[in-house]
């Protein structure tokens, strides 16, 4: 019997990375605390996409904008902003 992997019958191949996976299972409703980011103060560098581990953050040309359907509020945006850009802000309901 050949293995087949869980994401097959969702049309997804076995090796299916976190992009293809995240427009299936939004994770926004865990976060305690969200990224708010102060446009003011981006200077668009990109540090905050780079190592959002769920790919949550794209840079435009406004700065730095936050996809809140699969923000996990993990923080490491804001840690690791260089110019404090972002803050982590309690999640309200």
């Amino acid at each position: 019997m050949k293995y087949r992997h869980p994401y097959e019958e969702l049309g997804l191949g076995p090796y299916a990375g976190a992009g293809s996976r995240k427009h299936i299972f939004p994770t926004g409703t865990w976060r305690a605390f969200k990224p708010v980011v102060d446009v003011e103060k981006c200077t668009k560098c990109g540090v905050c996409e780079t190592f959002c581990p769920d790919g949550s953050i794209r840079r435009t040309d406004e700065g730095a904008v936050v996809d809140y359907t699969y923000c996990k509020g993990c923080g490491i945006c804001a840690n690791e902003c260089r110019v404090k850009a972002i803050e982590m802000v309690r999640e309200t309901e």
